[in-house]
């Protein structure tokens, strides 16, 4: 099979890229990117191209600039997968060396609060834009240490110090195998769609029984500000079961009826799971 260009949120040593190689083999070409928009900006141009990016961290929430690409359709991209990580997180630094100043996401520095309560009281916590740029301010600077992904400690020539830490409470981020094309697959278990609703009374709770009357779950549902139009919402809607099924088919034909604009951006497998 020829090479695929997998796209990532980087640098190199991201969860992200981590879920990337579990998910499509190390045999591909993985294209580190600074952000979420440049993934979806470079999957976007050739059909062929796929990309990782993070869609919701059980501690953190929402990643809004994902969920706000979807809505918008720019750049259009559709979901091909769900994928969710178990993220079990390492403390890396070095051996007998003092911890003045810790680095990470915010999301980890959040939901490992309490360990480093206990563990690290007195050193200072600075978040920064992602794990592997922690790691890499732990190298570059004596008495640091980062809160991220063990296979950082190889990267930057790091210990590590503690793993796993922080367990008492689960720490799943959902990831998104992203691809230039809309496609509804036959073995799809979800679907996600964009919905702008009339601006009237009941129009939520109208939309809402069109699936609850064909008995089809919906498992997640989004609000965000439309630009340009004060005090008006579209939502990014997630429900389960399959495009081909008769009630979900049902369902969407009235769904359709009760709002302005609905579209589709993925009927994909979902239920994935990988540990770190």
């Amino acid at each position: 099979m020829p090479r695929k260009d997998v796209a990532y949120l980087g640098p190199p040593g991201t969860y992200s890229e981590l879920v990337a190689r579990k998910q499509f083999g190390s045999r591909n070409n993985f294209v580190p990117l600074p952000s979420i928009h440049d993934v979806c900006t470079f999957v976007a141009r050739k059909p062929e191209r796929v990309g990782v990016v993070p869609i919701e961290n059980s501690s953190g929430g929402a990643i809004y600039e994902m969920v706000d690409i979807l809505l918008a359709n720019r750049p259009r991209v559709c979901i091909q997968e769900e994928i969710a990580l178990n993220v079990r997180l390492a403390l890396l630094g070095r051996k007998d060396e003092p911890i003045k100043t810790l680095y990470s996401h915010f999301v980890p520095l959040d939901h490992c609060a309490s360990w480093l309560k206990k563990h690290l009281p007195r050193a200072d916590k600075e978040s920064v834009p992602s794990t592997a740029m922690a790691a890499q301010r732990a190298w570059q600077q004596p008495h640091a240490a980062a809160l991220g992904n063990r296979e950082l400690a190889k990267v930057w020539n790091l210990d590590v110090l503690a793993y796993p830490i922080a367990t008492d409470q689960p720490n799943i981020t959902v990831f998104l195998a992203i691809g230039g094309r809309t496609r509804l697959q036959p073995t799809a278990t979800k679907m996600t769609f964009a919905v702008q609703l009339l601006n009237e009374p009941g129009s939520l709770c109208t939309f809402l029984e069109c699936f609850r009357n064909e008995n089809v779950n919906l498992s997640r549902l989004l609000s965000r500000p439309m630009r340009g139009c004060p005090q008006q919402y579209v939502f990014l809607v997630d429900i389960q079961g399959s495009p081909e099924a008769a009630n979900v088919k049902r369902a969407l034909r009235t769904a359709r009826k009760a709002s302005s604009k609905l579209r589709v951006v993925g009927g994909y497998r979902s239920g994935k799971l990988f540990n770190s």
